[in-house]
């Protein structure tokens, strides 16, 4: 059979908060993972998630606008036929469908073959754009001492190759 992917994507780190193969793409399996990302994210009145989505049926469907409203979470729409809104989650799916091939004959050995990529994506692959840390460095708040930390490193190798060239320029000297 079919199966369709919900992926929830933290917009600013890129982080891959919650995933899950639904064998539909209803208003409730859209809920139900949102439901699960709110929960892994620890998300508490005061902040004020916001859904990027594209305009499929069980985006725009009046149950999920209900099921949002709730939960005080605003949903916005990208515009038609304008995958670059979304373009974030489109490139992570495109790496993903790269890496794991998606014709498995059991729904458990892809369910581990996406559970292990995410992993990956979230705790191993640098992102240029997030200054080369991980989705979880940035989700977790660890970049700005890694940055930190790279900063030391870059400049006591600068002083060390500073004070190597000028023992061999003496060298040479004499």
């Amino acid at each position: 059979g079919w199966y369709y992917l919900s992926t929830i994507l933290d917009d600013y780190s890129r982080f891959i908060v919650h995933w899950e193969l639904c064998q539909s793409m209803k208003a409730e399996d859209v809920e139900r993972s949102i439901e699960q990302a709110i929960s892994k994210a620890g998300l508490v009145k005061k902040s004020k998630p916001r859904l990027l989505s594209d305009n499929g049926a069980c985006y725009i469907a009046s149950e999920l606008k209900e099921y949002l409203n709730s939960k005080q979470i605003k949903a916005i729409h990208g515009r038609p036929h304008h995958p670059q809104t979304q373009g974030k989650i489109e490139r992570y799916h495109r790496s993903m469908k790269n890496v794991v091939k998606l014709n498995y004959y059991c729904p458990d050995e892809l369910k581990e073959a996406i559970h292990q990529f995410v992993h990956y994506y979230n705790h191993h692959r640098y992102h240029e754009s997030l200054n080369n840390v991980t989705p979880a460095d940035v989700y977790y708040g660890r970049q700005e001492e890694i940055l930190k930390r790279r900063e030391l490193i870059k400049q006591k190798t600068i002083r060390q190759r500073r004070q190597e060239y000028l023992q061999q320029k003496m060298l040479a000297i004499f």
